[in-house]
């Protein structure tokens, strides 16, 4: 962190009127004290000393990154510098994985090396196979993800050497090849169809289409809009700063676990309804209106506080997600494959009204990715258990680069929060025929 050296400007003066004391704290960069220069504030000596206390981390930072920008205020999203507009109009999903996992642009011949290595392991282990087939027909395909991503370190045990370079980024492919495949493999199982295996001369969200809908031996026809709809779609989901997945990402890392066990983690922090699960959230609303007619006394029980407008605001951003506008352009041409949605009328006249009425725009309840993403899971025949899943897949990317950047990062040591004891004092032992 940027050292404010001996300029008493980039101090700040604490005075404790506890005790009449006066320290100076030194600000770095961005405005940031670090917490442990609190611990010289104490009342005796022998105190512990000042901490902060900031529940779910609302104002606290864990981390120095470079991987990815996001300015709330302005909504701005970019990865390694580059703005998320930029690159969902000319990139690729490998591409910017590539960008995320190597902190640049590939040139050519780096996109088709890394692109060729990612085809040649999208294939899993034989025996992976009989460990999905152990789940009910009807298991949910996060729960199902979760535990064979985590059954995938028992087949790279060489994986848990975490601090050879080489190692790592042999694991980071693998991981980034093989998801889709997984999660292709839990949809057939849930829908009981035989399991379609990769194609190495398709894209990657071509495969992935491929493996999810190609019934017996017919070639499945992938329609290139809905192709390259799920390849933006995977690219502003690769990765979003320190949420709540990625957190976890980072903490199990800080153990020195395998990244499939941390990776395993991370997606179980995502199938939270609070995370991954926005945007089924967003289709149980639309479905409640029903109609546009019945908008009106909806949006009345919202300015009530009788229910939440789901889609709209966001932690991090109090102003338009940037990734909203993208995402809200794709379903258009989505639908001009799909045919209309015909929930769509109802989103659209919902979000008019969030972005023109005060009620809401002081409220910073502009629309999120979350928003759009399920219509067009929807129409692309993706069953809302899948959601999570579409998550999961381009987000593996920037959970891998989190990974990587915390484990070379030389402040990081193994997580492990403070607390606040609140609870009852020394007590001693009563025997439980005398309670």
């Amino acid at each position: 962190m940027g050292e404010s050296g001996n300029d008493p400007r980039n101090t700040l003066s604490i005075r404790d009127n506890r005790t009449g004391r006066n320290y100076e704290v030194a600000v770095h960069e961005g405005d940031v004290i670090r917490a442990m220069d609190l611990r010289q504030i104490r009342v005796n000596d022998d105190d512990f000393g000042m901490m902060a206390y900031d529940p779910a981390f609302t104002n606290t930072a864990s981390t120095r990154s470079t991987v990815t920008e996001i300015d709330g205020d302005r909504g701005i999203l970019r990865y390694r510098g580059y703005p998320i507009e930029q690159l969902a109009e000319n990139s690729n999903f490998l591409e910017v994985a590539y960008l995320l996992l190597r902190g640049e642009l590939p040139t050519a011949d780096e996109l088709a090396e890394f692109t060729h290595h990612i085809t040649f392991h999208t294939y899993i282990h034989e025996n992976i196979t009989k460990l999905l087939n152990g789940f009910r027909y009807d298991a949910h395909a996060m729960g199902i993800m979760i535990s064979s991503v985590g059954a995938l370190s028992t087949f790279y045990p060489e994986a848990k050497d975490v601090h050879d370079p080489d190692n790592r980024w042999i694991q980071m492919i693998r991981l980034v090849a093989k998801m889709p495949t997984l999660a292709a493999f839990a949809y057939r199982h849930h829908r009981g169809l035989p399991y379609v295996y990769p194609e190495n001369q398709l894209s990657y969200a071509g495969n992935f289409l491929n493996m999810l809908y190609r019934i017996g031996v017919k070639e499945y026809p992938i329609d290139p809009r809905l192709e390259r709809a799920l390849d933006i779609l995977f690219i502003l989901h690769a990765d979003h700063e320190q949420n709540c997945s990625t957190t976890t990402m980072r903490v199990i890392g800080s153990a020195h676990a395998d990244p499939y066990s941390a990776l395993a983690g991370s997606m179980a922090a995502l199938y939270g309804p609070l995370h991954g699960g926005a945007n089924e959230a967003v289709l149980r609303m639309l479905n409640e209106i029903g109609s546009v007619d019945n908008i009106p006394a909806f949006m009345e029980s919202i300015r009530k506080g009788e229910r939440r407008l789901m889609g709209f605001g966001h932690r991090v951003y109090k102003s338009y997600d940037p990734r909203a506008s993208i995402i809200k352009k794709t379903a258009h041409e989505v639908f001009e494959v799909t045919g209309k949605n015909p929930l769509l009328d109802i989103a659209l006249e919902l979000e008019r009204i969030a972005l023109g009425e005060e009620y809401f725009v002081k409220r910073n309840l502009y629309p999120n990715v979350d928003f759009y993403s399920g219509l067009i899971y929807q129409a692309m025949g993706f069953p809302v258990e899948m959601f999570p899943v579409l998550f999961a897949i381009p987000r593996t990317v920037g959970w891998l680069a989190q990974w990587e950047e915390m484990l070379q990062d030389g402040e990081q040591k193994i997580a492990r929060p403070r607390q606040i004891y609140v609870g009852a004092g020394a007590r001693d032992f009563v025997p439980v025929e005398n309670r």
